[in-house]
C-alpha cells in the first residue's frame, strides 16, 4: 500500500464520521472475512474471536452448514410474508419446543422486538385472566443490573439507567428486585403484578447466574397469582452454557422465554417461545412481524440447531468452558487484580477490581488480536463460538497473563505515568 494512500480504515472512519449516527465507538480494525473462530483484517491479519459478535456467531465463521443452507434456501426463496405459509416455520418451531419443554413461538427479528414482544404477552395475559374474573395487575417486577434490549419496554424493563435516562420517560409500571435477594422479592411481589422478569444469567450485567432460590422463589409465586415468569435467554441460551437454555440449570420451566442472538448463526432472528396458557391471550392482528420467521433465518436456524445437536457442541460447551474458568483461576491466583471468576458453560468473566485497567486490558488484548469486551466497567466477557478449542483457551490465557502484567505496571494508564 502507498504511503500516501488512506487505508480503508481511515476511509471507513471518515466516511462514517460523515454519514452515520454516532451510536458506536468502534475500534480501529476492519474485518473482510472470518474462518473458524478467527477473524481476518484488511491486511490479512487473524484475530481470535473470544466474543463471537457478542455471542452471536456461535459455530464461529464460514462454518459450512451455514453457508450450505444460505445458499439452497436463497435460491428457492427468501422472503414471502406472514400472511402466507413456509415450511421453516413449522420445522424450527418444532425444534424449539421440544427443546425449551414449552408449547408455542412467534418469531421475530432481534433479541430486543422479542422481549418488547413477551412484554406484550404478559400484558395480555393478565387482561385475560382480569376477564375471566382474577384479580391481577399490569406490573412488572425485573432485577437489578438487568439487560434486556433498546426499544422502550426493553429499557424501560433495564436497571442501568444509562440505557434509560436519555429517553426518559419510559414505559411505566416497572419495579426492581435486587439480585438473588429472595427476601426482596417476596417483599415487592403482589397481586399488582403481571409478570417477573429474569434473566437466567445476566450478560450485559457482568455474567451473573441467577440463583436456583430466586429463580424457584419467582416460580412458586408467579405460579400461585396467575402472574407470569419471564425468562430471557438471548445470551445465554441456545446451547452456550452447556444445555439449551441457562434456566434448565436452575431446574424450573418459565411461561415464557425469549432467544436470539445465536439462533440464525448470524442471520437475525429472534423468538418468543411461551405456553399454551399464555398463547391463549393472544390472536390474529394482536401481534405481527414483517420478516421474524423468514424463509431463509429459518432454514440457517434449523441448521445451526441441527449442528449442534450432530457435533455435540452442549457437552464441548460444558467442558471447554470449565477449563476456560479453571485457567482464569490459575491466572486469578497470580493477579490481584482479579477479583473474581464466574460463568457457566462458554459465557465466562473475570471481574477486575479497576474499571481503568479493565479498560486497557480489552485494548491490549485487541494489540495481541484477541478479541473479548468489558461490561459493567470491570468485568472482562468472554462469549467465543461453542466450537473454541482448550488450545485457543491456552492462547488466550497467555496473552491476558501477559497484558495483565503489563497493565497493572502502569495502573491502567496507557502512557505508563
Amino acid at each position: 500500500m502507498s504511503v500516501v494512500a488512506k487505508s480503508m480504515l481511515e476511509e471507513l472512519q471518515a466516511a462514517e464520521a460523515k454519514l452515520l449516527v454516532p451510536t458506536y465507538e468502534r475500534n480501529a480494525v476492519v474485518f473482510e472475512r472470518g474462518e473458524g473462530v478467527h477473524l481476518i483484517d484488511e491486511y490479512g491479519e487473524r484475530y481470535l474471536d473470544l466474543l463471537s459478535g457478542i455471542g452471536v456467531n456461535a459455530l464461529g465463521y464460514a462454518h459450512p452448514a451455514i453457508e450450505r443452507a444460505i445458499v439452497e434456501q436463497s435460491r428457492r426463496l427468501i422472503h414471502t410474508s406472514n400472511l402466507y405459509f413456509h415450511r421453516g416455520q413449522a420445522e424450527l418451531a418444532e425444534r424449539l419446543v421440544e427443546r425449551t419443554g414449552l408449547d408455542r413461538v412467534f418469531f421475530a427479528n432481534t433479541g430486543t422486538e422479542a422481549w418488547e414482544g413477551a412484554l406484550k404477552f404478559a400484558r395480555a395475559h393478565a387482561g385475560m385472566l382480569r376477564s375471566e374474573g382474577r384479580e391481577i395487575g399490569t406490573k412488572f417486577l425485573a432485577v437489578e443490573q438487568s439487560f434486556h434490549g433498546r426499544t422502550f419496554g426493553s429499557v424501560a424493563t433495564t436497571h442501568k439507567r444509562k440505557y434509560r435516562e436519555p429517553f426518559e420517560p419510559v414505559m411505566p409500571g416497572v419495579e426492581f428486585v435486587r439480585f438473588n435477594d429472595v427476601d426482596d422479592l417476596r417483599a415487592k411481589f403482589s397481586s399488582d403484578v403481571c409478570a417477573v422478569l429474569v434473566e437466567s444469567i445476566q450478560g450485559e450485567g457482568g455474567i451473573r447466574p441467577l440463583s436456583a432460590e430466586f429463580a424457584a422463589t419467582a416460580r412458586e409465586l408467579t405460579r400461585e397469582s396467575g402472574a407470569l415468569l419471564v425468562v430471557d435467554e438471548i445470551q445465554a441460551g441456545m446451547g452456550r452454557t452447556g444445555k439449551w437454555f441457562g434456566y434448565q440449570h436452575l431446574g424450573i420451566l418459565p411461561d415464557v422465554t425469549t432467544i436470539a442472538k445465536p439462533l440464525a448463526g448470524g442471520i437475525p432472528l429472534g423468538a418468543i417461545v411461551c405456553t399454551n396458557e399464555v398463547a391463549r391471550a393472544i390472536h390474529p392482528g394482536m401481534h405481527g412481524t414483517t420478516f421474524g420467521g423468514g424463509p431463509l433465518a429459518c432454514a440457517v436456524a434449523i441448521a445451526v440447531i441441527d449442528t449442534m445437536e450432530r457435533d455435540g457442541l452442549l457437552a464441548h460447551a460444558a467442558t471447554v468452558g470449565g477449563y476456560f474458568q479453571q485457567r482464569l483461576r490459575e491466572l486469578q491466583a497470580r493477579h490481584t487484580g482479579i477479583v473474581e471468576v464466574r460463568g457457566l458453560g462458554l459465557m465466562v468473566a473475570a471481574e477486575l477490581n479497576d474499571a481503568a485497567v479493565a479498560k486497557q486490558v480489552v485494548k491490549k488484548m485487541l494489540e495481541r488480536r484477541i478479541l473479548l469486551n468489558c461490561t459493567s466497567e470491570t468485568v472482562l466477557r468472554f462469549l467465543p463460538p461453542l466450537v473454541v478449542t482448550r488450545a485457543h483457551i491456552d492462547e488466550a490465557i497467555a496473552a491476558l497473563d501477559s497484558v495483565l502484567n503489563e497493565v497493572t505496571a502502569t495502573g491502567g494508564n496507557d502512557d505508563g505515568q
